[in-house]
């Protein structure tokens, strides 16, 4: 019986893959000599973009006012059930607020699922980045460490507008 020969036979060189390596010693050689990008960090500090996803903040209008309307969606959707929200009524135009809003900084694990759930854009992923905690209880930040004035997080706001 005769032997069928294949569409395409290797040739030698195929057989020992040495094209292959030498395509891959090609790569590395060009990425070797690209500039480096280190950043020098505690001396120069990163600038996140606003597409970043650092801590969780709660956003305070310029009256002071939180936009917060303390309808639970954000403790509902987290994943690690870091965020706790405890609501009581108020005689502004809305009719609640959050008596208690606290996270969890260590359980939390930055998914801005609760950014993206949130029907007022009271709570957003800030640029902060920097998270230090000597004990554990002061990874449980409440409303005195979570409001941050709408000012400081108008670029996220923005890019939560161009992307929803």
């Amino acid at each position: 019986m005769p032997v069928k020969k294949r569409k395409k036979d290797f040739t030698l060189s195929e057989k020992l893959y040495i094209p292959e390596i030498m395509k891959g010693l090609g790569l590395t050689l060009k990425h070797m000599f690209k500039p480096k990008v280190t950043m020098e960090y505690p001396e120069v500090k990163f600038n996140p973009p606003a597409a970043f996803r650092g801590r969780p903040v709660l956003v305070q209008e310029e009256n002071g006012v939180e936009r917060c309307v303390a309808c639970g969606l954000c403790a509902r959707v987290c994943p690690a059930l870091a965020i706790e929200v405890q609501a009581s009524e108020t005689n502004l135009d809305k009719e609640r607020f959050p008596e208690r809003f606290e996270i969890n900084m260590i359980r939390c694990i930055f998914c801005g699922f609760c950014e993206e759930v949130c029907p007022e854009e009271a709570i957003v992923m800030s640029k902060d980045y920097e998270l230090v905690f000597r004990n554990r209880n002061d990874a449980i930040f409440g409303k005195d460490k979570l409001l941050v004035p709408i000012a400081k997080l108008h670029d996220r706001l923005e890019f939560l507008r161009n992307f929803k």
